[in-house]
């Protein structure tokens, strides 16, 4: 399976989700380090899900980088 795993870059590393699947959620030190946990914590609780007989998530999310101009006389709230 393909799940859509987001990383963001935390205070002492990095901390990684599956979009589809929030409940495998992980951190670690380096960004290599958070990904393989993240696929650990993702078959770890693939197991959990089988055996109490709950549904895995499937894959369904598209990501897309959007560009855009953010103008000089664009107004930005406060």
């Amino acid at each position: 399976m393909k799940f859509t795993a987001c990383y963001t870059k935390i205070e002492n590393g990095y901390m990684g989700q599956l979009l589809e699947w929030p409940n495998v959620i992980t951190e670690g030190e380096t960004l290599n380090e958070c990904k393989e946990m993240l696929i650990d914590a993702a078959e770890e609780m693939a197991i959990v899900y089988r055996d109490d007989g709950i549904k895995i998530p499937q894959p369904s999310i598209l990501v897309e980088h959007v560009d855009f101009d953010i103008h000089p006389s664009a107004r930005v709230s406060p």
